[in-house]
């Protein structure tokens, strides 16, 4: 094994290929070969990019493999033992990608970094056998996997066998996923064909970097064989993004911080309970009303007029001021990415967790842009994948409701609403990691219960939660929406009477006039609930967790629970 430094190759002179600026080379390698003109991000090699997001003096190769190199005796223009002898000697590497274990501020990790200069990336036998080495040294010592991909696909020179790497590399990536251990991928350009349909978009994670090229088949070859035209941006990270199949584009500047942000949340490994007498005093600091009698009765229109108030303090306000390296994940792996529903890894108060919420937006074209917080599917599948990663990392999970209801669009019930709604509930219901639900405004029908099958279920003093909104219940029953008062006073959905329910476990006080009167001090007070909450569900074995969980909700409208457990 050795240790590697920074590579010296920089240029007098880069000349950008898409704005055509010229950038003097010892400025256009202090902007990690991003151009300072147009912001294109230039190809690192393995070694640049290992020496730009690992720490200095951490990183140690991996040991070299052994595999049989020219599997089917290829020869094109020269036989295939000869290009790879060149590749070799052009690159200074082994293979197309370089293996090594290090640390990232601080962290350790085992990583994996492709060179598209080595035969364009090719996945190949000898490129499979390293990953698959490498992710066996991650699952060994429980180091988080970081892939980053550079590549035109498999290696043609060696048929079938580099057909069956894609397998192979797939498998390993799963075995981690068996094991807990956190894998992240960062996709630059180009990722295509079978590196992209195998490793590269499997881990938990997948950063891209701006105008990466992601795709199974090129464009050309989908153009020579559909004979359209392409839409603009197609296949670029971005047009991922929106497309739900990539988390972030991170500016290369920005991918050790945001490499960092998941690696500081210690994700892989079980958050240590707290002491008991910090668990005391938390439990003391909280302000958590049990019992009805201490709410004072209220309006119930008035209470539905505050929780829908304009200045409400949002699920992203609330995590801007309570989670500490908040490293927001987006999409569904499917269809898309749902503004209406926002998440990702964060800690709160020190403990690593998943938070998940509705995101009504503030303002007129905020409120547009994530439609009311109105989810679509996609947002729901985005919630269960974020749930599903935080029971793979052991992570609590905490949710934010705060919705008028899932989104009532022909698009929505096109694309499977009442499915995504419905796996959600089952997720949730059998999830081994604790849960704490928060209704901070509206708790709207179907649509606010999809993230609201917790251990506990707490509510702001100035929230509301119910089967269907008050207008729609006066215009279905009494057939006049201008009832909406009554209905809300029938419905019985404040906090006063969710708690004498038992809907709700606990109900959160709010600053004098609402949390939009004083939006800090009611983010302080949910601070306290949920740490005072999870310390209540800390030492509760998983098998517990989910018993307990679905007896809660097991028991609404049995009388005699005692007859039926």
């Amino acid at each position: 094994m050795s240790t590697q430094t920074m590579p010296t190759d920089a240029v007098r002179w880069y000349g950008c290929p898409a704005c055509r600026e010229l950038t003097y080379g010892k400025r256009f390698d202090r902007s990690l070969r991003v151009c300072p003109g147009c912001g294109a991000h230039s190809r690192l090699t393995a070694r640049r990019r290992i020496a730009q997001l690992l720490d200095e003096g951490s990183v140690i190769d991996l040991d070299d493999v052994t595999v049989v190199e020219d599997p089917l005796g290829f020869a094109d223009s020269r036989p295939y033992p000869e290009r790879m002898a060149q590749a070799r000697a052009d690159t200074g590497e082994r293979e197309a990608v370089t293996c090594v274990t290090g640390t990232l501020r601080g962290h350790p990790v085992v990583a994996a970094v492709m060179d598209f200069r080595f035969m364009g990336g090719s996945l190949g036998v000898g490129v499979g056998e390293h990953l698959v080495r490498a992710a066996r040294v991650s699952l060994r010592t429980r180091a988080p996997f970081l892939l980053v991909t550079a590549s035109g696909g498999a290696r043609m020179q060696e048929g079938a066998f580099s057909l069956m790497q894609m397998v192979k590399t797939s498998q390993a990536l799963a075995e981690l996923d068996e094991a807990g251990v956190l894998t992240i991928s960062v996709i630059t350009d180009p990722t295509y064909g079978g590196v992209a349909a195998s490793f590269a978009t499997l881990p938990d994670v997948i950063f891209a970097e701006p105008g990466a090229r992601i795709g199974f088949a090129g464009p050309r070859v989908i153009q020579q064989t559909i004979r359209q035209a392409l839409p603009d941006g197609f296949q670029t990270a971005e047009f991922m993004l929106e497309r739900g199949f990539v988390d972030a584009v991170v500016p290369r500047a920005a991918l050790r911080p945001a490499l960092g942000c998941l690696l500081a949340v210690r994700l892989g490994a079980a958050p240590a309970a707290p002491p008991p007498a910090q668990r005391a005093r938390g439990a003391r600091g909280a302000r958590l009303v049990r019992d009805p009698g201490e709410l004072p009765a209220r309006d119930a229109w008035e209470v539905v007029g505050l929780a829908r108030h304009q200045r409400r303090p949002t699920t992203v306000d609330y995590i801007r001021q309570l989670l500490d390296d908040f490293q927001e994940l987006r999409g569904d792996r499917v269809s898309g990415d749902c503004p209406a529903i926002v998440g990702g890894t964060g800690r709160l108060d020190g403990r690593p967790v998943m938070v998940i919420g509705h995101q009504k937006g503030r303002g007129t074209a905020d409120r547009i842009a994530h439609n009311f917080g109105m989810a679509s599917p996609a947002g729901y599948r985005k919630a269960g994948r974020l749930m599903r990663l935080a029971a793979k990392l052991r992570l609590p999970i905490v949710t934010l409701v705060d919705t008028p209801g899932a989104h009532p669009g022909v698009e929505a019930e096109e694309r499977g609403q009442a499915w995504a709604i419905a796996e959600n509930i089952r997720l949730m219901s059998g999830l081994p990691v604790p849960i704490v639900s928060a209704v901070v405004g509206e708790g709207g029908s179907g649509g606010a219960l999809a993230l609201a099958v917790a251990d506990r279920v707490l509510a702001f003093a100035g929230a509301v939660y119910s089967v269907i909104s008050p207008e729609g219940c006066a215009a279905i029953l009494w057939k006049d929406r201008e009832l909406a008062p009554l209905a809300a006073s029938t419905l019985r959905l404040d906090a006063r009477d969710l708690l004498r329910q038992g809907i709700v476990d606990a109900v959160v006080p709010e600053p004098d006039g609402g949390a939009h009167e004083d939006p800090v001090a009611a983010g302080e007070l949910l601070r306290g609930a949920l740490t005072a909450t999870l310390d209540e569900l800390a030492d509760m074995a998983p098998a517990d967790l989910v018993r307990h969980r679905r007896a809660r909700f097991g028991a609404f409208g049995v009388e005699e629970r005692g007859a039926h457990d």
